[in-house]
């Protein structure tokens, strides 16, 4: 994870009284990133990320009651962060299909960025799977708007809204998993383009 990165408050926490005490607790969040990350859920131990984040055990109690809420936290943060990172980067797009464009490079951007938090989500499934299906569900809903918006103005052909969201959602999540955390060497726009020549065409042939 990006240590720069802005942590926001999780829905399963209470916001510190003092800017002291947010300090410590985003340390802590930041330090389970860090070690779920690299070690995965089962394997990471509260002393573990209490170590990491230089903290005393009875401090890691004070913001967070078990390993499971701080997994959790790091979901909801992740679903905060991706989608502010990909909205900022998308907001001078001018039609939809050049948002598809400019988002897919933006999210493979992402995935390097936070490949510990990347593999978080993916290992929610597992551990955490209402947080999962929440996760996605709330890109879902956001994704679904924005392409039936974009059929009203005429910049997409109208269609069965939900179910592109969803299959534009399962792409994104394995051209950030390959591209982004298996092989970071490849250029996103150029990876970009390509998909983008995808959405545009398609598979048939005219």
């Amino acid at each position: 994870m990006n240590q720069h990165s802005t942590l926001k408050k999780p829905k399963t926490m209470t916001e510190p009284r003092t800017a002291r005490g947010k300090r410590t607790r985003d340390k802590i969040l930041q330090a389970a990133a860090s070690e779920f990350g690299s070690k995965g859920f089962h394997e990471t131990g509260i002393t573990d990320i209490t170590k990491t984040a230089g903290v005393a055990l009875g401090t890691f109690y004070t913001y967070y009651k078990s390993k499971e809420i701080v997994f959790r936290a790091l979901v909801s943060h992740m679903g905060e962060l991706t989608r502010e990172w990909i909205s900022t980067r998308i907001a001078g797009a001018p039609d939809r299909l050049s948002a598809e464009r400019m988002g897919i490079a933006a999210f493979i951007e992402f995935a390097r960025e936070h490949k510990d938090l990347y593999r978080i989500v993916m290992e929610a499934q597992f551990v955490a799977n209402d947080s999962y299906v929440e996760y996605y569900s709330i890109f879902a809903e956001s994704y679904t708007r924005n392409l039936a918006d974009a059929a009203k103005k005429g910049e997409i052909r109208s269609g069965h809204d939900e179910e592109r969201a969803w299959a534009l959602i399962g792409m994104s999540v394995f051209l950030g998993l390959k591209y982004g955390v298996w092989d970071d060497t490849r250029d996103p726009s150029e990876i970009a383009d390509a998909v983008s020549d995808l959405l545009e065409n398609g598979l048939g042939i005219k």
